[in-house]
């Protein structure tokens, strides 16, 4: 676990998993006379990416991701492949957090229930991510020459007030809860004593959590667990001996070895397994329509289907009203109208029984929160709740009334306040020779003037407004959840919780995966468990003429100057966009487990 490392600053994501079974192998004749030779097929599937929620889209300079469905999707096919007795997950340090490392674990949970063992190959050094996903599997596989890393969980906030004092910018915030550290960075250069322990109570169940996961895999004590992260650093050796690692071998070697595992002649293996075959790779005439089905939509439209479906309908990204708007280099916005389209699409399709709302997003505007909102609790059908990494502030609000909702064991929710401000530049012009002249009418004109801090006046408008959101977002929540106000009001606050500490407060109903609340919703609607339904993915994603046509973001030309640029202009792109409407329902910082 290479320190697991979580960075702040104003959004949001995470990580973790599951358990698992035994395994078969099956025979074929090599069809000489006399003599049955012993085959044995196995599935190899690289696991490497951030694994995006939703479906796929190409970028236009970008390669296409394999998003998370669609991984779980090669897992759970080959869990029903006959052919195949066993899978090879090849770990090449995969972006995943909390929330999505559990849908991954669940996914080999079930390929270990049908028979099939699971090997974790792992090339160099193993963090707390890899490992948590690797220790699902049967068994993990590292060179001598590798490491692993289980050096706990860390919890880092950058605080920018010393920067903006230098620069003469100010920051000029309202935060309606104690706990509602959204603005914290840009005001303080510390925390404050709510900001610490709600991050303290988070980090103490993510901890617990990983020792007791790991416990459980290696079969070992949570004591001992805690023992060895305590340690944190182990040679492939010393992993061995702690018994985190269960052969050291490379590639050529114990590939020989699982014909002794197997009692087979010879390993038949499935490279890539399930894997889609990007157009750009193919030649020839079927490589060109496919291309052009790329570049129009047309491939990945929905399929038209005669029988039952559940919508799935995909809220990722931070939340503002108008359109959903994705970069030509990955990045997501999810926009208001574009989400009550898709879910009106859903409620008008008479083929679809159910409706899932899978959330990861650290919330957004308050208008537009409570317009997808609306939306949820005017639906006829059944709509369940599934959030992923993030389901915070807006993220929750948006999720609060559905009729249950399901959590990862490492979301992270809650965060029930409202925060508004502004970064007020007008000692930084002075710095740098840029002066500004305004004409005004009305005293609060020049609310949001970029030049100056709030007046006394206008701090109580905003601040006034920003009570009343709290006031419907407190209201709303305590009627989803059948609690009284004052008892909500005692878990809102801004207050943040794991999937766990959620359930256990009444935030949530269920620790559970997209295909649990997929099933739930299945059986409030009165589908029949064994009835086989199709799946509509909502919103369907843009092809590349959308996105080059639909607007850009300032994440492209900081992708062109650098790549390590992305990550930065892509919050100060959100920022800039949210800040432009009084009240916002965001969660305190970015999390970055690493």
């Amino acid at each position: 676990m290479r320190s697991a490392r979580i960075l702040l600053a104003g959004c949001l994501s995470t990580w973790i998993i599951y358990s698992a079974s035994p395994a078969v192998a099956d025979e074929s004749a090599d069809g000489q006379a006399g003599s049955a030779v012993k085959k044995v097929t196995v599935a190899t599937i690289a696991v490497k990416s951030s694994y995006p929620e939703g479906p796929s889209s190409m970028a236009l300079f970008g390669s296409m991701q394999t998003s998370l469905h669609e991984l779980v999707e090669r897992l759970d096919s080959a869990a029903a492949d006959e052919k195949v007795s066993g899978v090879v997950l090849r770990l090449r340090e995969p972006q995943i957090g909390l929330g999505k490392a559990n849908e991954v674990r669940a996914a080999i949970a079930r390929l270990r229930k049908a028979g099939k063992k699971v090997y974790a190959d792992v090339h160099a050094t193993l963090s707390l991510r890899d490992y948590l996903v690797a220790s699902a599997c049967d068994q993990i596989v590292m060179p001598e020459s590798g490491s692993l890393m289980i050096t706990g969980v860390e919890a880092q906030v950058i605080f920018f007030k010393g920067l903006f004092d230098k620069l003469g910018i100010a920051a000029d915030f309202i935060q309606i809860g104690d706990f509602k550290g959204a603005s914290e960075p840009f005001t303080r250069t510390s925390m404050s004593p709510a900001y610490r322990k709600q991050f303290e109570s988070v980090i103490d169940d993510y901890y617990q959590y990983i020792a007791e996961t790991i416990a459980q895999d290696r079969g070992l004590d949570v004591d001992e667990v805690k023992k060895l992260i305590d340690v944190g650093l182990f040679s492939a050796t010393a992993a061995r001996d702690a018994k985190l690692v269960d052969r050291l071998a490379y590639g050529d070697q114990w590939g020989d070895e699982l014909k002794n595992d197997y009692g087979a002649d010879e390993i038949v293996w499935k490279r890539g397994y399930g894997k889609k075959q990007s157009p750009l790779g193919m030649t020839g005439m079927a490589g060109m329509m496919k291309f052009m089905e790329m570049l129009t939509g047309g491939g990945s439209r929905a399929r038209s289907s005669r029988g039952d479906k559940i919508a799935v309908v995909y809220v990722v990204g931070p939340i503002m009203t108008g359109e959903s708007m994705s970069t030509i280099f990955g990045g997501s916005i999810v926009g208001s109208d574009t989400i009550l389209r898709a879910l009106k699409k859903a409620k008008d399709d008479k083929r679809v029984k159910g409706i899932v709302l899978r959330v990861d997003s650290p919330g957004g505007s308050a208008l537009a929160s409570d317009l997808i909102w609306h939306e949820i609790v005017d639906a006829e059908k059944p709509v369940v709740v599934s959030m992923g990494d993030t389901a915070a502030s807006g993220g929750y609000y948006v999720s609060m009334g559905a009729k249950k909702i399901f959590v990862e064991p490492g979301t992270l929710t809650g965060s029930i306040g409202v925060v508004g401000g502004k970064l007020a530049l007008g000692g930084l012009f002075d710095k740098i020779g840029v002066s500004t002249e305004t004409i005004r009418r009305g005293k609060n004109s020049g609310v949001f003037s970029l030049a100056e801090p709030f007046t006394d006046e206008q701090r109580e408008a905003v601040k006034g407004l920003m009570l009343d959101v709290y006031k419907q977002f407190t209201g709303k929540a305590a009627k989803g959840r059948h609690m009284e106000l004052e008892t909500l009001k005692g878990l809102a606050g801004g207050r943040l919780y794991s999937g766990r500490m959620a359930v256990a407060n009444g935030l949530a109903d269920e620790v559970g995966t997209l295909e649990d609340a997929v099933a739930e919703v299945k059986r409030m609607a009165g589908v029949g468990d064994d009835k086989k339904v199709d799946t509509l993915i909502l919103p369907e994603p843009k092809s590349i003429f959308e996105q080059l046509f639909g607007g850009t973001d300032i994440e492209t030309e900081a992708r062109v100057l650098a790549p390590e640029l992305v990550e930065a202009a892509r919050m100060a792109s959100t920022i800039r966009r949210l800040f432009a409407e009084p009240a916002i329902t965001l969660m305190p910082f970015v999390v970055r487990i690493r």
